[in-house]
Parts: C-alpha cells; structure tokens; sequence
C-alpha cells in the first residue's frame, strides 16, 4: 500500500517548530504539502522543511486530490471552520487543540465525520507518548485507590501581539494549557468529571485569564486540581496521589526530544527514601501523535483522541469559566 500524504493548514509556529518537524522523523507516510494565505510565506516554509508542494490558500490544499490527511494548526476559533470544510472535502483531519471551544459547535462536526465517513481527531500529542501510557498504568495497578490529581502549568508571555494573549482568538491560559491536565486527569481517571469550580484573574490589559485554578469533581470522591498561568516562570508538574502510592510526572506536557522522561513512585515515605525512578527513553510525541492517527485511517480503527473527547474538553472547560463567573459550582 502507498503512503499516505499528510498536508499542513498554515506556517503556525507550533507546526512548524514541534509538529512538522517530528512528523518528517516518520517513514510511515508523507509530509506532501503546506498551505499559508501568503503564499510566499508557504513556498519558503515548504522549501526550509522540504515539503513538496505550497498552496497560497488553505481553500487550495483541501482540494488537492493527492491529500488523504489535513493536520490544523490554525488559530482556536478557526479550528472547526476549517475542519468542517476538509471533512467536507474528504479528508481525515488531525486538528490541535482545543478543537471545540463553543458547545454548539459540536454535534456539527460529529455528524459530518458521520456523514463523511472520515477520522477526525484533536491533537493531543502527549496522550501518544509513552511516559503517559507508563503512568495510566501505574495508576490502574499500583498506586492504591487513586484519589487525587494535581497539576501545574505555567509559562510568561506578555507579548500584546502573540495570539495567546486576544481573548477574541480564544486566548489565556485555560484554552491554551489548562487543556492538559482537563484532558490527562480524565484519560488516568477514566472517566468525565461530574462538576467543575473555577477561579480565574484576567489580565487588566488582554482580558484573558492570566492565573486559573480549577477543581474537577469526579466520581466517587476523586478531585482533580489545577494551576495554568500565562504569567509565571515556565513550570509543568503533575502528582496523582492513591492510598498506597504518589506518582510524580517531571515534565509532563513538554516532553524533550534528546533526554529521557522521569516518573516517580513513592510509597508512603514523606522523606522520600523509598522513591522508585522510571526513566522512559527520549522519543518525538509529535511523531508517534502523527504515526498512531496515520494507523486510525489505514486500520480504520479509533483515532487517540476522539471528537467525543474533544467535545468532553469543550464542555469542561466551558464549565470552569462558567463557574468563574458564577463563584460557583457548575455541574456537567
């Protein structure tokens, strides 16, 4: 069978810094085409990545009949207009993340991939790396009772310009980050949250959230907590804590690509003397994010992160804000 050809919506940063260049790591399929509404911008992104063809449109790179999967990494509220138009066209869409960032918007695109008989997926690409699947393991099988989640993830831009910081372009810390640990709590937990509370500073000059805290209440007892800033020196943790054991995630969301990963098991010792350390072997989550989507469409199995995920993400979140508005719970 010949390779699928991948091709990428827009010259975004997060493409062409992390995702691209993980993906050309892969012998699995082809990275056959970019597209940017300038067109020069596309031709020399294309020509510094060895990307075949530019399109100077996104319009234009849809209608390729040589393109099987279209990855979006366009600004938040473009997510599902363009994705929409792709499934449209017949394509398998990996977008980023957050996909839904309005409720209503998603039974559209559920019922287009239906219709389409597409894969569609958010890109979440630490779902595909394997320190993450080293942990839903640990907490299934050693930590005791798992009880309790905690989260940080913070990083410092104040640049008035970057599109993180335009609430209009679904900008802040909780669209942007807060996602991870929404996103990884449910996946070690296995389950949705059944209420969410939020508390939330905006900053007086973008009107994003710069600081948001946020509980989500699971079933029986279990308690996710986060921290995600804007505006905070660069910082990731996660601990999920169980009756028996607590497991530390060292860098959990940005996973380098030259050093191994650390998770470690503690087991029952405050001092820490008893502490067991995995070491998990460096490896590209963006290229092993792209490999297991390319697997979903040619096996015509479950892509890593569905639209019905996505969906569960949209509405959490959108509970938090809610809840921050509200000073209180918000029920899901």
């Amino acid at each position: 069978m010949s390779k699928l050809n991948w091709g990428i919506l827009s010259t975004a940063k997060i493409g062409t810094q992390k995702v691209i260049p993980g993906m050309l790591k892969s012998e699995l399929f082809n990275v056959a085409a970019i597209a940017s509404r300038n067109e020069t911008a596309a031709q020399k992104t294309a020509e510094e990545l060895g990307i075949p063809k530019a399109y100077g449109s996104y319009e234009a790179l849809i209608a390729d009949p040589e393109i099987d999967i279209i990855y979006n990494p366009l600004p938040n509220h473009l997510h599902v207009e363009f994705t929409a138009k792709a499934i449209v066209a017949g394509k398998h869409v990996l977008c980023e993340k957050p996909l839904f960032i309005n409720p209503e918007d998603i039974q559209k695109l559920i019922s287009l991939r239906d219709q389409h008989q597409v894969k569609v997926g958010e890109a979440f690409m630490v779902k595909s790396h394997p320190q993450w699947k080293k942990a839903k393991e640990i907490v299934d099988t050693e930590l005791g009772k798992v009880r309790l989640y905690n989260g940080t993830f913070t990083y410092h831009n104040i640049d008035p310009g970057n599109i993180r910081n335009k609430p209009e372009y679904a900008g802040g810390a909780l669209w942007d980050i807060g996602c991870y640990p929404v996103m990884t709590s449910r996946y070690l937990f296995g389950e949705n949250p059944i209420r969410v509370f939020g508390e939330i500073q905006l900053d007086p000059e973008f009107g994003t959230d710069m600081l948001t805290s946020a509980i989500l209440e699971y079933q029986g007892g279990k308690r996710a907590t986060f921290t995600v800033s804007t505006q905070l020196a660069p910082y990731q943790r996660v601990h999920v804590l169980g009756t028996k054991k607590e497991m530390e995630l060292q860098i959990p969301f940005n996973s380098p690509t030259d050093r191994p990963t650390l998770i470690k098991i503690n087991e029952a010792d405050i001092l820490q003397e008893k502490l067991q350390k995995i070491e998990v072997p460096a490896c590209d989550q963006y290229q092993l994010q792209s490999e297991e989507f390319n697997q979903a469409v040619l096996n015509n199995s479950e892509v890593p992160v569905s639209l019905e995920d996505a969906a569960d993400h949209c509405k959490t979140i959108v509970g938090i804000f809610e809840s921050a508005k509200s000073g209180s719970w918000v029920d899901l």
